[in-house]
């Protein structure tokens, strides 16, 4: 059986007009059960991590800024939040879900988070919508657990993953990969051990031809024992954000290469959702959606 982590504070309320779209963490679980590709017993709501979990990861101090709310209004505005102890709980207990989600991945091949995907959060920032790294937090826990001896992490959505690859760029266990939009945020890019930036308007034939031609290799030469796959859906054409112009079809494709390679090298994977701003949330929703009906479809 597929898990998912989630929990009701993942839609987390925003102020009037807030462009970020909350509401899909609540209408994503909400449209899989409505169609019957889940039911509840799929679904998990993490609990809480200790600190310490969270500080092997994220800088003491601005663990304490967070905890503490006593981030200045530059930072917040740099997350995009505004800081709330709620909105804390939110992100740690996000971070928790991941972290279960790979001992659950382990067991069934694959688990995913309905949220997560935070890979704008470095080792002392947040920003971009990120404020915890969940992915990052969770590769050093299966690290300083002995889980896990080489991991991939594999970001497939628009935007670099900044954050995660600055956390791990002397950590030689970790290899990170991420595709992305070369004009798009963060316009200051950190260095993945593997960056490919992608222009403007690249096509469903190029982005899933780049990536069959390099996923199976960095597999093959990093013999990775745990994946994290990040599958944001800002690669849309729909997406105000994204600058991409892939269809629906090629992000289930995309979604549906990732998953076959995981399952033809017996690794085990975790799926955190990332990003998308399509300005109809049906879009955003559908294609989060689709990421797994094509786990459940390879998997069980």
């Amino acid at each position: 059986m597929l898990k998912i982590a989630y929990d009701p504070i993942y839609a987390h309320p925003l102020p009037e007009g807030h462009r970020f779209p909350m509401l899909k963490y609540e209408l994503i679980p909400g449209q899989l059960l409505h169609e019957g590709v889940i039911t509840q017993d799929n679904l998990f709501s993490p609990g809480l991590p200790d600190e310490s979990v969270i500080t092997q990861t994220h800088d003491i101090g601005y663990w304490h800024q967070l905890r503490d709310l006593t981030l200045s209004p530059k930072e917040q505005r740099r997350t995009g939040f505004p800081l709330s102890a709620r909105l804390v709980e939110r992100e740690i207990r996000i971070a928790q879900g991941t972290i279960d989600g790979c001992k659950l991945a382990s067991e069934s091949g694959v688990a995913f988070n309905v949220a997560g995907g935070t890979h704008h959060a470095g080792s002392n920032w947040g920003e971009g919508f990120c404020l915890l790294n969940d992915q990052a937090i969770a590769a050093n826990y299966l690290l300083n657990n002995n889980l896990s001896k080489s991991i991939l992490i594999i970001d497939l959505d628009v935007h670099q993953g900044n954050g995660t690859a600055q956390i791990f760029e002397n950590e030689p266990r970790v290899f990170t990969f991420s595709m992305h939009g070369a004009n798009n945020f963060p316009y200051r890019k950190e260095r993945s051990d593997l960056d490919i930036p992608l222009q403007d308007g690249v096509s469903d034939d190029e982005f899933l031809g780049i990536l069959v031609n390099t996923l199976p290799q960095l597999i093959a030469q990093h013999k990775p024992d745990f994946i994290f796959y990040l599958s944001g859906v800002d690669i849309l054409a729909t997406d105000k954000l994204g600058k991409l112009a892939l269809s629906k079809e090629a992000c289930k494709a995309r979604d549906r290469f990732v998953f076959e390679q995981c399952i033809e090298n017996g690794i085990p994977v975790q799926v955190s959702m990332g990003g998308g701003y399509s300005p109809d949330i049906k879009d955003i929703v559908e294609a989060h959606c689709n990421t797994f009906k094509t786990a459940i479809d390879l998997y069980f």
